[in-house]
């Protein structure tokens, strides 16, 4: 026999577990909402894998399109074929640039690349637009350069507003010796196109170095901050940089000294 206060106890968990049972009929969800979370989990998978091969597709149409007309019919193999070959465009590209190399390697193709870049250093306009693209062509393909391989933080427009930016190398003598400083060459994008921008020169010391890739730097420019790549810890390297001061901790020690310059004046 079950005395009085264990029938309660019973009767109680009983109630209690129904309890739990109609709570837990009452927030399950309904088929509706299954297939509402499936439909866009199904979204969030495949939509960017869907709109990378669409933008690689519609780049090989371009290209395709674009390089078609100058190939030789009796080279195009869409000649001799019923249908057409997608990527065609990009494989005499790849075939073209590589029997290019292969010429300006020797000793008569070298010397034709000079011939040629004596007679474009003979005209006034395209001399200089050819010149800056070749030496930014140059610095970009350059194992050892630098160039676009550091994401750094920096003050602007204003002290206490933070800017990300791409250091792309060292500024010239010239700015140095202007700027009384060792400054430095950085390149700042817009949102959400990062490839316009801005080229500023500041000074080492007020910028941070980060631990972010290029890649990622990018990832955050483009999407407006929303693609955030996640926290890495400075090395020691990088935290020496991160000690440096700022912008404003230096007017903030000038001031400093100038009040105790004053103080010891009077």
């Amino acid at each position: 026999m079950l005395s009085p206060s264990e029938i309660k106890k019973l009767t109680q968990e009983e109630k209690e577990k129904k309890a739990s049972e109609e709570n837990s009929a009452h927030h399950k969800p309904s088929l509706l909402t299954k297939l509402r979370n499936y439909f866009f989990g199904g979204m969030l998978v495949t939509a960017p894998i869907g709109l990378t091969f669409w933008l690689a597709w519609e780049i090989i149409i371009f290209i395709d399109d674009w390089v078609r007309p100058y190939i030789p019919q009796k080279w195009n193999p869409e000649t001799y074929l019923p249908f057409a070959l997608p990527g065609l465009g990009l494989f005499f590209i790849f075939v073209t640039l590589t029997l290019i190399g292969f010429l300006t390697a020797g000793i008569v193709g070298k010397t034709l690349l000079r011939i040629s870049e004596r007679l474009l250093d003979q005209m006034p306009v395209i001399r200089t637009v050819y010149g800056a693209v070749k030496q930014i062509i140059e610095t970009i393909f350059q194992n050892h350069s630098n160039a676009f391989r550091e994401v750094v933080l920096f003050q602007y427009p204003r002290p206490g507003s933070w800017a990300l930016g791409f250091y792309t190398g060292d500024s010239n003598r010239l700015i140095k010796d202007i700027s009384q400083d060792e400054s430095i060459n950085i390149f700042l994008p817009t949102t959400p196109n990062p490839t316009s921008g801005f080229l500023l020169f500041v000074p080492r010391k007020e910028t941070r170095m980060l631990t972010m890739s290029v890649e990622e730097g990018i990832k955050m420019v483009v999407s407006g901050g929303i693609v955030t790549p996640e926290y890495q810890a400075p090395d020691e390297e990088q935290e020496k940089l991160i000690e440096q001061p700022t912008i404003s901790d230096a007017k903030t020690d000038k001031s400093d000294k100038d009040v105790e310059s004053q103080k010891a004046a009077s």
